[in-house]
């Protein structure tokens, strides 16, 4: 595993939670593929839709630990732990993501990214349905 990787993954990762904090959509598709997709409430979002889904979230701070990463080569399997403070209230969800990252012209970037809530009753599961109209 190469040091420039985990580096340039992590830098990644963070523009990832610092731009849907600052709810700067723009960033926040540069960390994807354009065939990327984001998994969540029983459903695989095309980025496309993301920019809707993220519309219809509600908005905090996204607190995201170091990553553990499995790089070969050109792709990258990862989980990262994730802990988001709703702002109006300052409830938190916790959670992981489980991503596939690609080595691409412009580095690398997300292909895939899953998102497992971590509930109070211990319970891990991919959350209820969202107010997202699809």
């Amino acid at each position: 595993m190469e040091h420039q990787d985990i580096i340039e993954i992590g830098q990644l990762l963070a523009k990832y939670a610092v731009s849907i904090t600052r709810n700067d959509i723009d960033s926040l598709l540069e960390v994807f593929t354009p065939d990327g997709t984001y998994s969540a409430f029983g459903e695989v979002y095309p980025l496309a839709e993301f920019p809707a889904l993220v519309e219809a979230a509600p908005k905090g701070l996204f607190m995201t630990a170091t990553p553990l990463l499995d790089i070969n080569g050109d792709e990258a399997t990862g989980v990262q732990n994730l802990c988001f403070v709703e702002d109006a209230t300052h409830h938190m969800r916790i959670g992981y993501y489980n991503d596939t990252y690609v080595r691409t012209e412009d580095g690398w970037r997300l292909r895939t990214r899953a998102m497992t809530f971590i509930r109070k009753s211990g319970a891990h599961d991919s959350g209820r349905p969202h107010s997202h109209a699809r």
